[in-house]
């Protein structure tokens, strides 16, 4: 290989890193510049203010972020055991004849557009979800404390509920398609090796194959984090698009960052209504930024011990 060749090959790959590295500061420099007015008219107060109000332009961000974090919560919840199920019928129940077509199908579940996701989710799931779950659980419910005030409201299909369960659908072919690659990793001998000591499929799982794969495991529920923080449309359809926290209920309308910059960015005029959005654009991303970092973390402290216990 020609010297000058190599020495190209190694400024091209140091030319994209360094590209990556400048896209990443120019965003976050152009939505700092973009919220600087709205930085400097609400300072660390909008994050605590639940007011949106264009017209007075007075706006806070704890409606949209409280709806991001809880859509994304109840998604988790959802979706982390789902999709670990799957992925442990499809690397050790599943017959052979099955295995292919299934995995085939929950990846292709990950193509589908959030669009229709949203537009299933408000014409099809949202009443299914009003008459048999929210109005039984508030008939179980009623005047019990706490758990009345989670179920109250009117049981319409959309609002903070129905948003983190059609979130949760989308992410479960991303957490189990990475949770049954990960595990297919785990080597065979180490399974047979368990199993010929008698041990059940339970506990060739949690004693053999989660100890061996579980950075892989974190980095596939940190995936769908990640997808789920990020979605717009399908919250868009589901969540209600509502501005305003007047309860703690999982079930009232609410809105997202996602959700409320989709609906209101383009109508928004020059100043503090459009300053504010990119504010929280800019909130969202460091939302972003720490849970991608604590997972980093944490993976670095699962890869030292990484199959010890196997």
């Amino acid at each position: 290989m020609l010297p000058w060749a190599d020495a190209a090959f190694s400024a091209l790959a140091r030319a994209a890193a360094l590209l990556t590295l400048a896209l990443l500061a120019g965003i976050i420099v152009s939505l700092f510049m973009g919220a600087l007015p709205a930085i400097r008219e609400y300072g660390l107060g909008f994050l605590v203010s639940t007011q949106w109000d264009p017209v007075q332009s007075r706006f806070g961000g704890l409606v949209m972020i409280y709806g991001t974090l809880m859509t994304s919560l109840i998604a988790l919840v959802i979706a982390v055991p789902v999709s670990f199920g799957i992925a442990v019928f499809l690397t050790e129940l599943s017959p052979r004849w099955l295995k292919r077509p299934l995995g085939v199908a929950i990846e292709l579940l990950a193509a589908v557009p959030s669009i229709v996701y949203g537009m299933w989710g408000l014409l099809t799931f949202g009443p299914v979800l009003a008459t048999f779950v929210q109005q039984p659980l508030q008939a179980a419910f009623n005047g019990v404390p706490i758990l009345g005030a989670l179920v109250s409201g009117p049981p319409v299909g959309i609002g903070i509920l129905s948003a983190g369960i059609i979130l949760a659908i989308m992410v479960i072919p991303f957490i189990a398609s990475v949770m049954r690659d990960v595990f297919e990793t785990t080597p065979p001998m180490l399974k047979e090796s368990a199993y010929g000591l008698g041990g059940t499929t339970w506990e060739v799982v949690s004693r053999v194959v989660l100890p061996y794969t579980k950075t892989g495991v974190v980095g596939a529920i940190m995936l769908g984090l990640g997808r789920a923080l990020g979605e717009t449309m399908a919250v868009t359809f589901v969540i209600g698009n509502f501005n305003q926290l007047d309860s703690l209920s999982l079930f009232q309308a609410a809105n997202s960052i996602t959700s409320a910059l989709a609906n209101e960015f383009a109508e928004a005029g020059e100043g503090l209504h459009q300053a504010s959005l990119i504010y929280l654009g800019l909130i969202l991303f460091f939302i972003t930024f720490v849970v991608l970092s604590l997972s980093k973390l944490l993976l670095m402290r699962l890869k030292k011990g990484e199959g010890s216990r196997t």
